[in-house]
């Protein structure tokens, strides 16, 4: 039990994700972006501690190849998010909780959604949770496929340059950002989770005003 800990304790640290190479930086992105178990991976910043680490030297691999690689993986992490969601409907909303799904997250995508419309699947890129399950309910909502498509790799290339770019393009100006790779990575954890809890917040407000009426 205390391996099985210690493995996911590294799935949510992004330089240990890194440590364990390209490849398996690609499975995470993918999974974080399309499995609905994904939802507790990093995602903004490991996309900007690959940038940085990159910059430095310290991932070998061309930024070139790294943004290109990201982005395939995101988009395909979507398509499958939203094949996955395509068939299994309306029950999703009925399957349990249990430790690697929670139905509230898809309640919010769907308020995310009902919002923003199609703009949610490019939007919600940039928000912890959304990103992971809006393609889930897009298929749900059985999205046209052409639509989809041109949301998901809209999302996507734009999600995948602010953080990996902005993460090479400081690392390249400041070098010795690599010295305080723990304080970013709390910056850009509390940065992206405000909107969610933001979101949280107002949906138990609602909640709470339905029940006095």
């Amino acid at each position: 039990m205390d391996s099985f800990w210690e493995h996911l304790q590294n799935l949510t640290d992004a330089r240990s994700i890194i440590s364990l190479g390209f490849f398996f930086l690609l499975v995470v992105v993918f999974a974080e972006t399309g499995l609905f178990f994904g939802f507790f991976l990093p995602g903004d910043y490991l996309l900007f501690m690959s940038g940085l680490l990159c910059s430095t030297g310290r991932f070998d691999i061309s930024i070139y190849t790294l943004v290109l690689s990201l982005i395939a993986a995101g988009i395909l992490g979507n398509y499958t998010g939203y094949w996955f969601g395509y068939r299994t409907g309306p029950a999703l909303f009925n399957k349990s909780n249990s430790f690697f799904f929670k139905k509230h997250h898809i309640v919010i995508a769907q308020e995310f959604y009902a919002k923003h419309g199609g703009k949610a699947l490019v939007l919600g890129r940039f928000f912890p949770i959304i990103r992971t399950f809006a393609p889930i309910f897009a298929g749900v909502v059985k999205v046209d496929i052409k639509k989809f498509t041109l949301y998901n790799f809209m999302g996507c290339i734009a999600w995948v340059c602010t953080f990996t770019l902005s993460g090479y393009f400081l690392g390249r100006r400041y070098p010795q950002l690599k010295e305080y790779i723990e304080y970013i990575v709390i910056g850009l954890i509390i940065v992206t989770s405000v909107p969610l809890v933001y979101a949280l917040y107002r949906r138990n407000q609602r909640n709470r005003y339905k029940e006095l009426k």
